[in-house]
């Protein structure tokens, strides 16, 4: 059983870094105009494998050795945890087609998409983290920032709806790849609970 959860939590480690790299790449990529959707499109296909590889070694761990209490907790976290992570890597992949789809976004505005991203990779950084220490404080910390990122996201889409600079282009490109960095902090706080879980038996 001892060797079975190291394989799982060392898979999940393996998703996680790949994960990170998955987002930091796609916002790069974003923010200096270079498509890179074949590359996205590769990791998130990656990052779907390695999933369904966590989920059959956990419901393996389940039949074999029927887990209750702590294990049992631990495995189902990873399993959740497992798709927390492949949802960075789609969500990375939908950032790498916003260029695709609206073409040169170079006069747009990206200041707001910069420190946002600045935050949500903080925030997967320390969903990580959290995990590999089982750091619940570190865990419930992800809460606070997630709302911060919610505060800004609807602050920031609201405003370009009353902006005549912003042209319709830059604000549906931007609107687009805010909406994604929300939804990739979204689950890095998902993530943080299940950190919790596994060490309380509670998400809260």
């Amino acid at each position: 059983m001892d060797m079975g959860e190291e394989r799982l939590s060392s898979a999940i480690v393996d998703m996680a870094n790949l994960a990170q790299d998955s987002v930091v790449k796609a916002i790069e990529s974003y923010e200096k105009g270079q498509r890179a959707t074949d590359a996205a499109r590769k990791r998130a296909a990656q990052l779907v494998q390695l999933s369904a590889e966590v989920e059959e070694l956990g419901v393996d761990l389940l039949a074999r050795y029927q887990p209750v209490a702590t294990d049992l907790r631990f495995i189902k976290s990873c399993l959740e945890i497992a798709y927390g992570f492949s949802r960075f890597g789609r969500y990375a992949y939908d950032i790498s087609l916003v260029l695709e789809t609206y073409g040169d976004l170079a006069t747009c505005d990206k200041t707001v998409i910069h420190e946002l991203s600045e935050k949500v990779t903080g925030m997967i950084e320390r969903s990580i983290q959290s995990f590999k220490t089982r750091d619940t404080e570190l865990a419930r910390s992800l809460r606070k920032d997630d709302d911060e990122v919610d505060k800004v996201y609807f602050k920031y889409t609201a405003a370009m709806a009353t902006d005549p600079t912003v042209t319709v282009r830059c604000a549906l490109a931007s609107t687009l790849v805010l909406r994604y960095l929300e939804r990739i902090a979204d689950h890095a706080c998902y993530i943080g609970d299940s950190v919790v879980y596994i060490v309380t038996g509670s998400k809260v």
